[in-house]
């Protein structure tokens, strides 16, 4: 084999170690957060109701074009792993894992364009790692240990 084949090899290497690097590397506070904060913080801030109290007066925060509280880890974390498991997933979802191709009512808001939305999406996607639409009852043991992996990435 000629030396530029092996170049290629090696920086074919190079470039899935990396992304492999990059994914594991992926954190909330450095990744998610300010995605978060740019994108879903409007409606999802410290001024918006607690899980509880908007299910009490759903209708009446709609208006108000408000959801629930998910301006920390671990209320974020509620909607990805337990108690309201994989909701964030089922809401962020391009509409690529249903079965009628419809989107998650809250992509159009990961971005202005396309591009913006398939980039920020792809970094949720990465940092959560199992991408599952399931709810809990749905979800066997294992699905359940790998979302709570999760967890680990603050």
């Amino acid at each position: 084999m000629n030396r530029s084949f092996w170049s290629v090899i090696s920086l074919i290497g190079v470039v899935l170690l990396a992304s492999v690097s990059l994914a594991q590397d992926l954190n909330y506070r450095t990744h998610i957060k300010p995605v978060f904060d740019a994108k879903c913080m409007p409606c999802h801030g410290p001024s918006t109701p607690e899980y509880e109290q908007f299910g009490l007066e759903k209708e009446k925060w709609l208006k108000q074009g408000l959801g629930m509280k998910m301006d920390s880890f671990r209320q974020l974390a509620n909607f990805i792993v337990w108690p309201n498991t994989g909701a964030v997933m089922r809401r962020l979802d391009d509409g690529k894992n249903t079965k009628d191709g419809k989107p998650g009512n809250m992509y159009p808001y990961l971005g202005e364009t396309e591009e913006e939305r398939q980039k920020n999406l792809s970094v949720f996607q990465r940092w959560i790692g199992p991408w599952t639409l399931k709810r809990l009852p749905e979800l066997t043991k294992e699905e359940i240990l790998e979302l709570n992996k999760m967890r680990e990435k603050y």
